[in-house]
């Protein structure tokens, strides 16, 4: 339409301005409706309601925990084509996936107190690390040097700590406090999000990868929340466990809007997409993951438009 209008205009030599602005302004309202609108992406029951983790490569395709039965890596192509990824060790099943710099996927192993290394090209696993002192590895994030932050909630004595694993394996305790869930780094490398039961808070992160001047961020007075992950401004994108939402806060705590989607359980959210701004979120009581446009990038898409050859 708006090529038309230029070519009506010049052939006329008339310059239509009115109608090019109706055009254009026309033309990024619907871009704009477009953005917060969810929708499926695989479809329902095709993972378990063990769905977690999901985490988006290099290429678009997209990874999640438990597709078809406990104990997998499912693969998602950008047009929505489900398959098995890799089994788990017997026994292993995964909940936070991440990619570190180098295109490396690793995997909190809850059932087995690991974390999980996986060779993408070969798709051989090894334990990277391993830590008897933990309930579970729950989620997981990573800095800008390929340390992870691991979340453990410990659910039924309502405790949790953070632990950080170094590149060589080592891991360290950092925090304790109640049930922890989703963890996330801000663009910036200088905060580590973490929340727990309804709260979401702040750390300072060193560049050695050190915690300290915890603060409170926000509380939520219902429902629950689940896994978080950061956009390139560094806001945060809070699964809204039970409340069937995503809610994206400012740094400061300010809730900027509230994505509805069809599940009521979302675990974890991921962002992707050509341009990531795209997010996908895993649900618990569907069993598959839905998604949605945003406005900004995700600070992790745009780790792995950085990563290493």
């Amino acid at each position: 339409m708006i090529k038309s209008l230029f070519n009506s205009a010049f052939k006329s030599g008339r310059l239509l301005l009115p109608a090019l602005f109706i055009a254009l302004n026309s033309n990024a309202q619907s871009a704009d409706t477009a953005l917060f609108k969810s929708s499926l992406f695989t479809p329902v029951k095709s993972f378990t309601t063990g769905v977690e983790g999901p985490a988006v490569d290099k290429e678009g395709n997209v990874y999640a925990v438990n597709f078809d039965h406990n104990g997998t890596i499912g693969k998602m192509t950008p047009d929505g084509k489900t398959s098995i990824f890799i089994e788990l060790p017997k026994g292993s099943v995964g909940n936070g996936i991440r990619f570190d710099s180098h295109g490396n996927m690793f995997i909190a192993d809850y059932t087995g107190h690991n974390i999980i290394k996986v060779d993408m090209v070969t798709k051989q696993q090894r334990v990277f690390a391993h830590e008897d002192g933990m309930s579970q590895p729950n989620d997981i994030a990573i800095d800008n040097k390929d340390r992870l932050y691991a979340s453990d909630p410990n659910w039924k004595a309502g405790t949790g700590k953070i632990w950080r694993i170094d590149t060589d394996g080592k891991v360290t305790l950092l925090d304790t406090m109640a049930t922890v869930n989703g963890i996330d780094v801000s663009p910036d490398n200088h905060t580590l999000y973490v929340n727990e039961k309804r709260k979401i808070w702040a750390y300072d992160l060193s560049s050695k990868g050190k915690i300290s001047h915890k603060r409170l961020v926000i509380e939520f007075t219902d429902f629950g929340m689940d896994g978080l992950r950061c956009d390139i401004k560094g806001n945060i994108y809070q699964a809204r466990f039970g409340k069937g939402t995503v809610a994206k806060v400012s740094p400061d705590g300010k809730i900027l809007q509230e994505i509805t989607l069809t599940g009521k359980r979302p675990t974890n959210v991921a962002f992707g997409g050509p341009d990531g701004r795209t997010i996908y979120v895993t649900l618990q009581d569907q069993g598959n993951l839905e998604t949605f446009r945003v406005a900004d990038p995700g600070r992790e898409w745009k780790m792995a438009k950085e990563q290493k050859l």
